[in-house]
């Protein structure tokens, strides 16, 4: 589903990403760890073109991420075009980017209707529908400033998947969150990963990565140190680096 290809961005002189090479097949949930600046949330923003790579490639269930190829040569797409591609990667950030003036409701039919051009009726079935499996059936009509920060999330979450991505990015989700309100997040991420859609997550929550994904991959500089199963990545690091990160975590 995923596939990066010596994948490297900077920002000016600073380079932050620095040749990333990885692989997520249909159905899995890969975890990213690392520290801060490590490059991970970066490359999260590059897999749906958020941000423009500086080389190699992004592949997403066998498209070109951001680019077009003509004899060999690489031609970044117009916006327009890129933001269509984007549509089928939905992504949920650290802050929950919610319409404050909207209602939950018309939070999660906006895009439907706005972008997909999806009949109101068909989109306001499909968010009730959204909002029941995140367990805010009863929030409908409240506004984002009468929601808990836990909340808040759950509904970002039912907007991403309105429009019926193929793909989810989550970007430390829980980072902003009262420890208590964590549990309530992670436990509607289990249940996607459950159902099958692919993931890719940018976590501190060492316990859902344990349990949920199928690979852990750890970052630092801009490169990845170490990627394999994550209930033996964790417990056995092969590498002095990735040892020294978890040994403050673990």
């Amino acid at each position: 589903m995923v596939r990066a290809d010596g994948v490297c961005k900077n920002f000016g002189a600073l380079q932050v990403l620095k040749g990333i090479d990885l692989e997520v097949n249909r159905g899995e949930v890969a975890c990213l760890i690392g520290p801060s600046g490590s490059g991970k949330s970066t490359f999260l923003r590059c897999v749906n073109h958020l941000e423009v790579v500086n080389a190699g490639r992004l592949v997403v269930d066998g498209d070109l991420i951001g680019y077009r190829e003509r004899n060999g040569k690489l031609y970044e797409m117009s916006p327009k075009d890129a933001a269509r591609q984007r549509r089928d990667i939905g992504m949920v950030f650290q802050h929950f980017n919610l319409f404050p003036h909207r209602t939950v409701l018309e939070n999660v039919i906006e895009a439907p209707v706005q972008v997909a051009r999806k009949p109101k009726d068909q989109a306001v079935e499909r968010a009730r529908d959204l909002l029941s499996k995140v367990g805010l059936a009863s929030k409908a009509d409240a506004y984002p400033a009468q929601l808990s920060g836990g909340q808040q999330q759950r509904v970002a979450i039912a907007r991403a998947l309105a429009m019926d991505p193929k793909l989810m990015l989550f970007d430390e989700p829980t980072s902003a969150l009262d420890p208590e309100l964590v549990g309530d997040v992670l436990d509607v991420m289990r249940e996607l990963a459950a159902s099958g859609m692919t993931m890719l997550v940018v976590t501190h929550e060492m316990g859902f990565a344990r349990e949920v994904a199928d690979q852990l991959v750890f970052m630092d500089g801009g490169v990845v140190v170490e990627k394999g199963d994550p209930r033996e990545l964790l417990s056995n690091p092969q590498h002095e680096r990735t040892k020294g990160f978890l040994s403050k975590l673990l």
